[in-house]
C-alpha cells in the first residue's frame, strides 16, 4: 500500500497567509471593506476574504474588494450564507469563498444544504461556520454532505463565548468517515479584539485568488493560530513532522487513537502510526509553549 500524501507537503508551489471568514459595515462589522482589507494586509497578511451576511437586511452583499489588491496583497469575494433551518431550530451559517459579485439572493423556502450545493455550482469552497458556537449537531453535518470543510477553530466565537474551539465536533465527524478538511478563521467583526487569531497557510503557485481556491478546494493547507509546519511525510507506518518550536507534537486519530511527543523547543518528530486502523485517519496538531496550536488537515490511511 503506497504510503498516505499531505497535499500541503506535496504540492508545489510555497505557502501564503490568509484569513477566509470576516465581517466589515456591509453587514455586521465595525470598519469599511478598505479598512478591514487594510488591516490584514499591514499585518503581512497574503489574502483575505471578506465574507459579509448575505442576508436580505443588509442588501445580500457580495462585497467587491478587488480595488484593495496591491501587488503583494489579494483577496477572494465570498460571503456568509443563511437559510432556514438547523435541527435546533437556528438558521444556518455556510461560509461560501469563492462566489461571483452577481450570485443571486437566496429564497423563503431555500434550505441550508440546497443553498450549500448552490454556492457549490457557483465555484465556491464551501464551509461550514462555526458549529460548537450555535449548536450544530452532526446530522446538520450530514445535510450538508458536499461542504469542502469544517472550521475547527474560529477566534470570534472564542473571544465572545469561548466556544470556538469545534475539535470535538471535528473529530466525531471524522470518525464517522465524512472527509472534510479543517480551518481556522478570525470571523472578525472589529467589534472587539477578535482580529488575528485564526488563519489558513495554502500551498499554491500564486498569490492569485483562482490558484488560491483551487488549492482550498484541494486541501493543499494547514491551519494555525500561530505556530508553522514546514514539512509532514508518511513512511513505514511513521509520520515524520518538521515545525516551529513546539511543546507537543501530536498525531490523532478515530477514537481514542494518539501518538505524541512533548518537550521543550521541539522542532521536529517521528510518530508511531502502527495503531492506527487501515481506513481511519490521522490528523496532526503542533501546540508551542503559549498554548497556540497549528492543525494538518485528516489523511486517511
Amino acid at each position: 500500500m503506497p504510503a498516505p500524501i499531505d497535499p500541503a507537503f506535496s504540492a508545489s508551489g510555497r505557502f501564503f497567509k490568509g484569513n477566509i471568514h470576516t465581517h466589515s459595515n456591509r453587514s455586521d462589522g465595525a470598519l469599511s471593506a478598505e479598512a478591514v482589507c487594510a488591516a490584514y494586509r499591514e499585518q503581512g497578511y497574503d489574502f483575505l476574504a471578506l465574507t459579509d451576511h448575505f442576508l436580505a437586511k443588509y442588501e445580500f452583499p457580495i462585497v467587491d474588494t478587488r480595488p484593495f489588491r496591491t501587488n503583494s496583497f489579494t483577496t477572494i469575494l465570498g460571503a456568509e450564507v443563511h437559510a432556514p433551518k438547523t435541527e435546533l431550530g437556528e438558521r444556518w451559517h455556510v461560509l461560501a469563498v469563492g462566489l461571483p459579485t452577481d450570485f443571486p439572493a437566496t429564497t423563503d423556502d431555500e434550505t441550508g444544504p440546497a443553498l450549500a450545493t448552490r454556492c457549490i455550482a457557483a465555484g465556491a469552497f464551501v464551509a461550514i461556520a462555526h458549529p460548537t458556537w450555535y449548536g450544530l449537531t452532526l446530522a446538520d453535518a450530514a445535510s450538508i454532505a458536499n461542504a469542502h470543510a469544517v472550521e475547527i477553530y474560529n477566534h470570534t466565537s472564542q473571544v465572545r463565548t469561548d466556544r470556538g474551539d469545534s475539535t470535538h465536533f471535528v473529530d466525531q465527524l471524522l470518525s464517522e468517515g465524512r472527509r472534510a478538511s479543517l480551518i481556522a478563521v478570525d470571523d472578525a467583526h472589529f467589534h472587539c479584539d477578535d482580529a488575528f487569531g485564526g488563519f489558513v497557510m495554502v500551498k499554491a503557485e500564486a498569490n492569485e485568488p483562482e490558484a488560491l481556491l483551487a488549492a482550498l478546494k484541494a486541501g493543499a493547507f494547514y491551519s494555525s493560530q500561530g505556530p508553522s509546519i514546514h514539512a509532514v511525510g508518511f513512511e513505514n507506518g511513521h509520520v515524520e513532522v518538521e515545525c516551529s518550536a513546539a511543546r507537543s507534537i501530536i498525531a490523532l486519530g478515530r477514537a481514542s487513537k494518539a501518538t505524541q511527543l512533548v518537550g521543550r523547543d521541539l522542532t521536529e518528530a517521528r510518530l508511531d502510526l502502527s495503531g492506527f486502523a487501515a481506513g481511519g485517519y490521522v490528523r496532526l496538531v503542533v501546540i508551542d509553549d503559549r498554548g497556540r496550536r497549528a492543525w494538518t488537515n485528516p489523511v486517511w490511511l
